[in-house]
């Protein structure tokens, strides 16, 4: 994997990129070996439903409408969220979910305790993005 990307991708592209980073990322596949679950990535301009399957990414719908893909917790933030996510280096209250969500850009909407249940897992998720780049 590089570094740090340079410009934002088109969706379709950084879906890919999520994928083939999660599923050769060995702290997901020894965390998320028991989470099947879809989850809702919104970034205002995009969203992805990301599947997992056994911790593997099987699919990720970009843009999903209301009924398309049914998922069950979503992480929303705005654009400027989530570009900061994706730097190598995040500023202070970028770092993390729960940071972010106290900043109140972030919420974590749905079915939280799954969510709760994997949090190394999903954490980790997020953490590509410092590696793939921001979804917007």
């Amino acid at each position: 994997m590089t570094t740090a990307p340079t410009a934002t991708r088109a969706p379709a592209e950084w879906a890919e990129a999520f994928t083939e980073a999660n599923n050769t990322d060995p702290e997901i596949q020894a965390h998320g070996k028991y989470l099947t679950t879809t989850w809702l990535l919104d970034a205002d301009e995009h969203s992805y439903a990301i599947k997992l399957e056994s911790g593997t990414v099987t699919d990720v719908t970009v843009d999903p409408g209301p009924l398309d893909v049914p998922y069950q917790f979503a992480i929303r933030a705005g654009v400027d969220t989530w570009r900061e996510f994706g730097q190598p280096v995040p500023k202070p209250m970028f770092h993390g979910i729960w940071a972010a969500s106290f900043q109140r850009d972030m919420r974590l909407e749905g079915d939280v305790l799954v969510l709760m249940q994997n949090l190394r897992c999903i954490t980790r998720q997020i953490e590509l993005l410092r590696v793939i780049g921001s979804p917007v």
